[in-house]
């Protein structure tokens, strides 16, 4: 069986790879995401925009729980904020376990697996969303409990796997640290723990940014404090798809890299790179030409909120497809064991480029500056990507050339 799994690796078409490996990751990627945008929507619908700003408050909290010293309060949202987050804290053990799990299950071999239980969580959220909010008349805390029973659910789905989990068995011991096993993962682990906190950092920063600038603008506080939360939510669900494509394929690529199939790696690179700027280039359409129903699904609002709606569509990501790029080629660095090129590449983007960014750009044009910081972001990372990638690329083609030339097979004389 493995034997035959390998040799599928190794022989069958790239791109039917991509779609069987790629696909159950994107959709547990996409549900993940969809967690806090399904409760923004009803929250925007009945509480209204300042109930969103609150959630955007919050939000660093499901990333990483760090993000708690981060967290803005100043605004007329906090009491929102404040009972919002009371309840969804409850669900950070489970968001972690769960998320954790999921990992794992599609490394064992069971994506799909991985994709129900995710997909199972995200369903009770979005059935038990407009019941605890309108029915119940919950509101804030309705939303909260909501997402934490979704959670819940998913965290003990995997737990109920790893019962019967394919390639390890587990007992006692397995539960004991291994030093050994901690040093072989934690290097490539380290690279989007880091990646993580990064993005925590600049969301924080963004948050008392569009607060304090937007408080001196005709926008008030709270108008840039939700509007650039929700671009922020859906550009998630664009990065999800971008992660999903290249973090399915990483057991593809790893395999093929450690056989010596250095051409079908190199096929991959390529392939993936494409893929991900059709997705990048279908998002950049999306929202440069329709900003105001995008922003309409989470709650319609008149007037200065769907003004700087625009303008944050279309500024704050501008420069989507480099970012698609940029993430795929940093989880194909990862999928090379190269995480600290990945890690590069992320924190360059996210901490580096974008924190300075987003606090100097304000003091010279207000709170649209903000808006800037991004693309001039991307921008900055491409060249990083493009000089990272020829290192890649020839790296490859090194090896390729250095292959063996089978020679002709002629008959003995």
């Amino acid at each position: 069986m493995q034997q035959n799994t390998n040799r599928y690796l190794a022989e069958e078409k790239i791109g039917k790879l991509l779609l069987k490996f790629s696909i159950p990751c994107i959709m547990s990627l996409l549900v993940s995401a969809l967690y806090n945008i399904v409760d923004q929507i009803f929250i925007g619908r009945s509480v209204g925009y300042l109930g969103n700003g609150a959630t955007n408050v919050v939000f660093p909290i499901t990333v990483i729980s760090l993000a708690i010293a981060l967290m803005i309060g100043d605004g007329n949202n906090f009491a929102l904020a404040d009972e919002y987050f009371n309840f969804i804290i409850i669900g950070i053990p489970f968001f972690v376990v769960g998320n954790g799990l999921n990992s794992i299950i599609r490394a064992d071999g069971s994506p799909k697996f991985a994709m129900i239980t995710t997909l199972i969580g995200c369903i009770l959220n979005v059935i038990l969303d407009p019941i605890a909010i309108f029915v119940l008349g919950w509101g804030m805390m309705g939303a909260a409990l909501a997402t934490i029973t979704g959670q819940i659910v998913t965290a003990v789905c995997g737990l109920v796997y790893l019962t019967r989990a394919k390639s390890v068995k587990l007992d006692k011991r397995s539960f004991i640290p291994d030093r050994n096993i901690i040093s072989k993962f934690m290097p490539l682990g380290i690279s989007s723990f880091l990646t993580q906190i990064s993005i925590v950092v600049i969301m924080g920063v963004m948050n008392n940014v569009l607060v304090t600038y937007g408080a001196r603008s005709k926008y008030g506080a709270d108008i840039p404090l939700t509007v650039v939360g929700i671009v922020m939510k859906v550009f998630q669900i664009v990065i999800s798809v971008c992660i999903g494509i290249a973090a399915g394929s990483q057991p593809v690529i790893g395999y093929n890299y450690g056989a010596g199939e250095y051409k079908r790696v190199k096929e991959l690179f390529t392939t993936i790179v494409k893929a991900e700027a059709i997705v990048g280039a279908v998002a950049l359409v999306l929202f440069e030409a329709f900003p105001l129903q995008i922003t309409a699904i989470f709650g319609s609002e008149d007037g200065l909120y769907n003004e700087f709606a625009v303008k944050a569509f279309r500024i704050f990501l501008s420069m989507i497809i480099f970012t698609c790029i940029q993430k795929s080629v940093s989880v194909f660095l990862q999928a090379l064991g190269k995480p600290s090129m990945a890690m590069g590449l992320s924190l360059l983007r996210e901490f580096i480029l974008s924190v300075p960014l987003a606090i100097v750009l304000p003091m010279f044009f207000g709170v649209e500056g903000a808006l800037y910081s991004a693309p001039i972001a991307d921008v900055g990372t491409l060249i990083a990507v493009v000089i990272m990638s020829a290192i890649t690329l020839k790296e490859l083609n090194k090896k390729i050339s250095e292959e063996p030339v089978a020679e002709p097979i002629t008959d003995a004389a």
